[in-house]
């Protein structure tokens, strides 16, 4: 009998598809992407801030419905009782254990878009304050709900390859650090059950297309908020010795505060201190009552992030103290405890497990090992304070590779996440989540 040569063109699609013609991550993310690219551009015309994602998580319950998952809406309680709750949870039950936790987050920034794109957005809103702000998806988590509607699609037809409970998580206010922390608030886990896992994903800005990146280990910052009052005495500008002038301190401890990393710190523990706001004064010849200052503060451990804080307190005080100010007149330090958002810690156990997987689903080149950021992301809290429940977030690379090649060619540093020109490439970052997200909860629900 003679053996026909197998058809070339079969060999480039054999990844997807088994010789028994069953669906695999690879083709049901290849069937679903015209659908997703049509998701995806509606959300990003029409983005929402941070706690006024009502649009788009009436999208995302109804995609969820349509694969058969139990939807529950409205969730979430905010310290701020005005803001309302728009996280979405959709359960897909087939069995009981184990319980794998899936997140996206839903909004959007206040940045006026400058892509150029045909389905740019144009959306202006007011913001908490009342403000009219344009508003931009500028961080991708439109990519991301796509992203995360195909793997809930891809999984409600892989039944017969996994078993356990799925939480589909469609979470607010990612972008103001306390949108998990408002879900946990409102019972998650006492209602849908605490999860065996958590896995998230977030499109990166500077990793090229079909690539993914993880750390293992510590991936986010610890990221506190700090507003810190320099309060001084205030008079002409003519006669400084008649005052004691809250500029001169506040730039005496902006200085300071850099010796807490140079010569109070472990080098080996990395801490940023950024005075990001500085406010103080009226006219050229007047030295003000006060400064007020803005500080983002990012670490990982947490004894660090308490000496950290502490050493803020210890030098601003210490240095008004030396200016002459009186003690009632001593720095007001306010962490902004409703702003803090906890490191993101990648089990190392479940990391290694996820890579070795990716790298059968994606390809061994396609997986990345990536430095950890002094970024913040709130998808730490679903692994709880003590990180008792092993969590991944992984990146997926949304930028054309000949873009990146001709940056780096011209010196150019490309627009990263929260520009005002930032948009991942849809087809290929879209297609990859689905792919990397949905291989990893089948591994760890595998039969």
């Amino acid at each position: 009998m003679k053996i026909r040569s197998f058809p070339i063109f079969l060999l480039t699609i054999l990844p997807a598809l088994s010789l028994f013609g069953q669906p695999t991550p690879q083709s049901l993310a290849d069937a679903e992407l015209p659908s997703l690219l049509g998701i995806y551009k509606d959300v990003h015309t029409h983005p929402e801030l941070s706690g006024h994602e009502e649009r788009t998580s009436a999208i995302i319950a109804k995609e969820l419905r349509a694969t058969g998952c139990q939807v529950t809406e409205h969730l979430g309680k905010y310290e701020k009782s005005d803001l309302k709750g728009y996280g979405v949870v959709g359960v897909m039950k087939n069995g009981d254990e184990p319980t794998v936790l899936v997140r996206t987050d839903m909004d959007a920034l206040p940045v006026e878009e400058q892509t150029g794109l045909p389905y740019a957005s144009k959306v202006v809103a007011k913001n908490d304050e009342g403000k009219d702000v344009h508003v931009m998806h500028a961080c991708g988590h439109d990519a991301h709900i796509s992203m995360f509607i195909g793997v809930v699609r891809a999984l409600a037809k892989l039944k017969d390859q996994w078993h356990g409970t799925i939480l589909f998580v469609a979470q607010p206010a990612e972008e103001t650090g306390n949108g998990a922390r408002a879900l946990l608030r409102d019972g998650l886990y006492q209602t849908f059950g605490k999860p065996d896992f958590a896995l998230g994903f977030h499109d990166k800005a500077d990793m090229q297309t079909g690539h993914i990146g993880v750390t293992e280990g510590y991936t986010y910052a610890n990221v506190d908020s700090v507003d810190v009052t320099v309060r001084g005495v205030g008079g002409h500008g003519a006669y400084p010795h008649k005052t004691k002038d809250p500029i001169m301190l506040a730039a005496e401890m902006i200085n300071a505060w850099q010796t807490i990393a140079s010569r109070e710190n472990n080098p080996l523990d990395p801490i940023v201190v950024t005075v990001g706001s500085i406010h103080g004064g009226t006219k050229h010849n007047i030295i003000p009552d006060e400064v007020k200052m803005q500080l983002t503060v990012r670490t990982y451990k947490a004894d660090v992030r308490e000496r950290v804080l502490a050493a803020i307190d210890q030098i601003a005080k210490g240095i008004a103290t030396a200016g002459g100010v009186p003690p009632e007149r001593a720095p007001i330090i306010d962490v902004a405890k409703d702003q803090f958002t906890p490191a993101t810690y990648n089990n190392p156990e479940l990391t290694k497990r996820l890579i070795a997987v990716w790298k059968k689903s994606l390809g061994n080149e396609n997986v990345e090992i990536v430095e950890p950021t002094m970024g913040g992301e709130d998808f730490s809290e679903y692994s709880l304070p003590d990180h008792s429940i092993p969590a991944v977030d992984f990146h997926v690379g949304a930028v054309d590779p000949e873009k990146i090649a001709q940056f780096k060619k011209e010196g150019k540093e490309l627009p990263s996440l929260h520009s005002s020109k930032f948009a991942p490439v849809p087809e290929p970052t879209i297609r990859t989540g689905i792919v990397a997200m949905t291989a990893a909860v089948l591994e760890l629900m595998k039969k």
